[in-house]
């Protein structure tokens, strides 16, 4: 049975584990994150399917059944896992994506690697992938597209289904022309693109620069913009737009820029942090601190987190305050380097390298200054530490959004408030207001943000807190849900006629 709403993204929707030598397809441990926001998108179609790959050793024969059915709190949905070999994974996603898309979309010119890239092989994947989402999908489907490693996806995909409303999606920064044209498949992946019915993005100054690279690329005329609204627009943040571009036209057809944040799911972090065994194991982690103040910083390790430059601010303010040196600790949580690639491999080292050196220069045998913890926490444990922190430091070189901000922010509340040190170039710093803000390319800034969360009063911090969470409870996982559902109705009703087919969620509580 054809499904009327295809989601295609390269993760997998659940968690495949072998039980007594037997498959078991389990739902995500945590509600909290993009799959499982996603899968909520699939209950409110009539029938929903999901794209993802799978690796096989041979591709014709995979070892496993391509399209199977999942039933689950989700509902009923088809799950289409395209073989792939490891070689073609590594080649499309860990060298083409990760080594020549990712360092162009975060700004890191230097560390653009063209050479190694099989172009080939990246649009064969693509096509695959389209090729998977058109079986699946009836004539006049919505096909969502996610992110920048199936980039040719829309324009494969309008060949084969052209009657098909398709939607893209980036859950990463995109970047003006002066960047983005360094990659030589530029007019190729804008060609895609504009098959889109709609792109979209985080913030408004992603969708800017989309649109100004489209006009570079191909001569795109914008045709509709409007103001920004003061929910994005915090004023004074490095990646604030006071405009936001509403529809490119290039050769008689159109295509939509939507901008809408992802949030977290507010009400379930809200709802953990006040667990008993959450607010025990909080008071737990305050009781081993004692007089000394928790600094918290949670990433992935990766060359666009800030995590180097994090610790070295840290490494600063023991030397120029050594009245801290006891009182104050950073923990530093870092996980998911992929050692099989050198970059990250090199920034972990790097990492690892320093907390040893502030370590064994500043600490002592009762104190030691900075924990690294490198294996992943699970949300409950990491909610207990947002509550017991004094400070959140989030300061990420370019960071398409950032959901470490708004989860502490719902984690908190105002009988001991806290404060988040957020960087400037995370995309959250435009809707998260009450921050403080940081540029963690200066070392000035670094320090005084530091020196400011650390001397700010219990009636400042709550003043923040309010406003902060304000701002994340505004732009929760159901403000984005809800956003999106009305999109993809009003893109079928142009294309169709007809958009009532999906049913709206239910409002926020």
């Amino acid at each position: 049975m054809k499904s009327d709403l295809v989601i295609v993204y390269h993760r997998q929707p659940y968690e495949e584990v072998i039980v007594d030598g037997q498959v078991q397809y389990r739902e995500n441990s945590s509600p909290n994150g993009i799959v499982p926001t996603m899968k909520g998108f699939l209950g409110q179609a009539d029938r929903g399917a999901w794209v993802a790959w799978k690796e096989a050793e041979d591709t014709a024969n995979p070892g496993f059944d391509p399209v199977i059915e999942i039933s689950d709190s989700f509902g009923t949905y088809t799950v289409s896992r395209l073989p792939l070999t490891a070689e073609q994974v590594r080649s499309f996603y860990h060298v083409t994506s990760k080594e020549a898309f990712w360092p162009i979309l975060h700004g890191f010119k230097e560390r653009y690697n063209y050479d190694p890239v099989d172009w080939p092989t990246f649009r064969a994947v693509n096509w695959a992938f389209a090729e998977a989402a058109a079986e699946q999908a009836t004539e006049d489907a919505v096909i969502w597209i996610h992110d920048y490693n199936l980039w040719l996806v829309p324009g494969y995909l309008r060949q084969i289904k052209p009657g098909a409303t398709i939607c893209f999606f980036h859950h990463t920064p995109f970047p003006g022309p002066d960047m983005f044209n360094v990659l030589p498949w530029r007019t190729e992946i804008i060609d895609s693109l504009l098959a889109c019915d709609s792109v979209g993005f985080h913030i408004p100054r992603y969708a800017q620069n989309f649109a100004a690279v489209v006009r570079s690329v191909k001569g795109a005329r914008l045709v509709a913009e409007t103001e920004t609204p003061s929910s994005l627009s915090a004023t004074g943040v490095a990646l604030n737009d006071r405009r936001m571009p509403l529809e490119l036209e290039h050769m008689g057809a159109t295509t939509c820029i939507h901008t809408n944040p992802v949030g977290v799911n507010f009400d379930y972090i809200e709802h953990l942090a006040n667990q008993p065994e959450v607010t025990a194991r909080a008071a737990a982690i305050g009781t081993e601190l004692g007089d000394c103040r928790l600094i918290l910083s949670v990433s992935r390790t990766d060359y666009t987190k800030g995590n180097i430059e994090q610790l070295e601010a840290f490494e600063r303010l023991l030397a120029r305050r050594p009245e801290m040196r006891g009182k104050v600790r950073l923990m530093l949580v870092s996980v998911g380097a992929n050692r099989n690639m050198t970059a990250y491999a090199e920034v972990q080292e790097r990492i690892e390298s320093l907390v040893g050196r502030i370590n064994g220069s500043h600490g002592s045998f009762e104190w030691q200054p900075v924990a690294l913890i490198s294996t992943a926490i699970p949300l409950a444990q990491l909610v207990a530490y947002y509550r017991a922190a004094d400070i959140a430091s989030i300061t990420p070189l370019a960071d398409g959004l950032n959901l470490v901000a708004s989860e502490f922010c719902a984690a908190r509340d105002l009988t001991r408030p806290g404060a988040l040190i957020l960087s400037e170039f995370a995309g959250c710093a435009v809707l998260l207001d009450g921050a403080i803000p940081v540029n963690p390319f200066s070392h000035a800034s670094m320090d005084a943000a530091l020196d400011q969360a650390l001397g700010m009063g219990i009636e400042e911090q709550a003043a923040r807190l309010t406003a902060l969470r304000h701002s994340a409870r505004t732009w929760d996982i159901s403000a984005w849900t809800r956003s999106e559902m009305a999109h993809f109705r009003t893109l079928r009703r142009d294309r169709h006629g007809h958009g009532t087919e999906f049913a709206p969620p239910p409002a926020a509580a």
